[in-house]
């Protein structure tokens, strides 16, 4: 599928810092534990870093004990894309922003209830809204 937003590399590299890049461009993972978000308990929105787009809501956000913030869905289902990733020789499914083509983490099967789905997303893919 098309992004919604295209950029060149040269206006990514300019618009993020270089780890976002790495990670959001380069589908990079930030280490564990190192994320800014993943203590995060205030109430709001996730956004895509990269273009804005809303992807995951407070309320579904759980302590899954990896190191990475972790959802049990996403605000809106359409606003991920969700593609079988076979590098570092294992078979996992990556989570893009559906508008702008960005990586943002993996999805697993080991999550919570009610969807059983843990989508282990990277600090440096979002930006948080509180809410007002």
């Amino acid at each position: 599928m098309a992004s919604e937003v295209t950029k060149t590399d040269e206006e990514w590299r300019a618009q993020l810092s270089p780890e976002q890049y790495e990670v959001l461009r380069k589908a990079g993972t930030e280490r564990p534990w190192s994320g800014k978000y993943v203590n995060n308990h205030d109430d709001g929105t996730y956004r895509c870093a990269a273009c804005g787009a809303v992807l995951f809501d407070s309320t579904t956000k759980f302590d899954s004990g990896t190191g990475w913030p972790s959802f049990y869905e996403p605000a809106v289902a359409e606003a991920v894309e969700l593609i079988e990733d076979s590098s570092h020789g294992m078979v996992r499914t990556e989570v893009r922003c559906r508008r702008c083509g960005s990586h943002l983490g993996h999805v697993f099967d080991d999550g919570p209830r009610p969807t059983g789905q843990r989508y282990c997303m990277n600090s440096l893919a979002l930006d948080f809204e509180p809410k007002s």
